[in-house]
């Protein structure tokens, strides 16, 4: 489709004397008139705007644009007609929304839509988007269809938006072990990455956090990068942790390349970088009603050691996937990498980004001491080191159980 993102973009001629257009177009104006200030590239001082603010600023009003029309009807069946746009769901960095629209036959189809704001709202949904198609490129009926990702003919604040398929999904039931493994699996078998290398083309995020995902021809290099690009952030976040750091150091000076440069197959071979999700938990899945498959969503995805997925899984906010069935039987479809018996310590060691990265993300939760917990953990087996603290196998949550109950945004509930 066309990128609707650097184009002027006109009414659709079929749209002019729509009521229900200039409608959604008046809620347009109604937002480019609000005082609002929002990191842009063309603000000397950025300031970036929460989503709970804008929610409040939107007062029940879905934030439409003819951008997104043109967007839709370049992407859908010739004779489509834009109907409506309402809120529909909650999410922690974006607005979400249901457009529904009028097909030739006659019969009304609803999709789905995210709006984000400002330089930040720009990379997060341009990720997914990019990441959507290379999945939906692999495993068509793995994640609902990507139509398109643009920007707002508004000015201000700079908002951008992604399109996608609506898929009536089960959200609530855990899926089956099995074949959730399998699919899963498969996705990250069949991938190939375009470079050979890991990485990814575009900028991705894990939750509103951008990743570090530049191309690198080593795993143990590219992945010291993902940790410390995340660390650095906590650090911004919650402030100095001395021992953290020191911590931090070795794991990446010293863990890293010990547990990742040689890494081999279960056939001899070196590691291949696989497409991961990237933020992988359970409430970025669901179950398709009318196909009873299940589904991915709002990936941040990038080329990795396929086990990097299975890292989430370790963390305190995922209470589903840490149930270790559903690890056994993804290795049963795709087996760990040799040495297969420091497969637990890899996982250990995955588990930090994911940990931190929620940490940065949510400042003053505990995930940040179960990150620490477990560098010392693996400096203790590995490199270890004056300065830090013993592990602690009582305040392990893999031992422990404990588990947090994740949150939507920071003031959002």
């Amino acid at each position: 489709m066309a990128d609707v993102q650097t184009r002027d973009v006109p009414v659709p001629k079929q749209l002019e004397n729509d009521n229900k257009y200039s409608a959604i177009i008046n809620q347009a104006a109604f937002l480019q008139n609000q005082d609002v200030h929002v990191e842009d590239e063309a603000d000397d001082e950025p300031e970036p705007i929460s989503i709970k603010e804008m929610l409040v600023r939107l007062d029940g009003v879905f934030p439409m644009d003819e951008a997104v029309i043109e967007a839709q009807l370049e992407a859908l069946p010739k004779g489509t007609k834009f109907l409506s746009a309402e809120r529909f769901g909650t999410s922690a960095w974006t607005v979400t929304g249901r457009i529904m629209a009028l097909e030739s036959d006659g019969s009304e189809r609803p999709y789905f839509l995210k709006v984000a704001y400002g330089e930040h709202g720009r990379i997060m949904l341009n990720g997914e988007w990019e990441s959507s198609k290379m999945i939906y490129g692999i495993m068509p009926d793995f994640i609902p269809i990507p139509y398109g990702f643009g920007r707002y003919r508004i000015g201000k604040p700079a908002t951008y938006f992604y399109l996608s398929e609506f898929v009536d999904m089960d959200v609530t039931t855990a899926p089956d072990p099995a074949e959730w493994a399998a699919r899963l699996a498969a996705m990250h078998k069949a991938s190939v990455s375009p470079t050979g290398k890991f990485g990814f083309p575009v900028k991705t995020c894990d939750g509103k956090l951008a990743h570090t995902v530049d191309w690198d021809a080593s795993w143990a290099s590219f992945y010291r990068k993902l940790l410390l690009g995340v660390c650095k952030l906590d650090l911004e976040t919650n402030g100095p942790w001395p021992e953290l750091e020191r911590a931090t150091a070795q794991v990446c000076d010293v863990v890293i390349p010990r547990l990742l440069d040689n890494l081999r197959t279960s056939d001899g071979e070196p590691i291949k970088p696989c497409i991961i999700h990237g933020d992988l938990w359970e409430g970025n899945m669901g179950i398709n009603m009318e196909t009873g498959d299940t589904l991915l969503f709002d990936a941040g995805s990038y080329f990795a050691h396929n086990e990097m997925e299975l890292g989430h899984w370790r963390c305190e906010f995922s209470s589903v996937f840490r149930a270790k069935v559903y690890t056994r039987h993804y290795l049963r479809t795709y087996p760990a990498a040799v040495p297969v018996d420091e497969f637990d310590d890899r996982n250990r060691l995955y588990s930090l980004k994911g940990a931190i990265n929620y940490s940065a993300g949510h400042p003053g939760t505990p995930l940040r001491k179960t990150a620490y917990n477990n560098m010392c953990y693996l400096c203790e087996k590995y490199a270890p080191v004056d300065g830090i603290d013993k592990y602690d196998p009582m305040i392990d949550p893999s031992i422990t159980g404990a588990r947090i109950v994740p949150h939507l945004a920071e003031g959002l509930i």
